[in-house]
């Protein structure tokens, strides 16, 4: 399974705005290929993350919709 990671520097780390309050953020990893919430915030808070989420890599400026980095079948 090709890994899903950052295009522009390879991390797997990244986060995820609320759409109606940009300063809520989701943190989440991709390592193994499995979308994996490293935050803090109880289950109950967390942003969902879709194909069409925008997510941002938590090392460098890019950013992008989800399902720009997912394997295609």
């Amino acid at each position: 399974m090709k890994q899903m990671k950052c295009p522009d520097c390879g991390a797997q780390s990244f986060y995820v705005k609320d759409p109606d309050d940009r300063f809520t953020i989701s943190e989440f990893s991709l390592e193994g290929g499995a979308l994996e919430y490293t935050g803090e915030e109880p289950e109950d808070e967390r942003i969902e993350v879709l194909d069409e989420s925008e997510i941002f890599c938590d090392r460098c400026a890019w950013h992008d919709r989800l399902r720009a980095i997912k394997p295609t079948k």
